[in-house]
């Protein structure tokens, strides 16, 4: 897995490192899946710091956990991207649903 789960309170923060891509990005997005349904938190913070290689899918997964976070009303945070990540992000629409922090 490329993603390791923390959660304390109603915050949680997911980890992701590697590569994200088609292959990888459906064992993530279920594992966040899953721990959302079950801690129901306030607030998600997507943290890619040592995320080496995203493609597409990439914000595809970001795109998809927020849908997921309007379930229950929360809040999403993707935090440490690189500048050129967060250009990405902010020109795919991302920028309007999460507030992005670069490294």
């Amino acid at each position: 897995m490329n993603v390791t789960i923390e959660s304390s309170g109603n915050l949680m923060i997911a980890y992701l490192y590697g590569d994200i891509d088609h292959h990888t990005a459906v064992d993530i997005r279920d594992k966040i899946d899953n721990a959302l349904s079950y801690m129901k938190p306030q607030h998600l913070i997507l943290d890619f710091k040592n995320v080496s290689f995203m493609d597409s899918s990439g914000i595809g997964l970001v795109m998809g956990r927020y849908r997921v976070l309007q379930g229950f009303r929360a809040t999403l945070e993707i935090r440490n991207v690189t500048p050129t990540t967060k250009k990405l992000m902010e020109l795919a629409g991302l920028g309007s649903i999460a507030i992005i922090k670069e490294m």
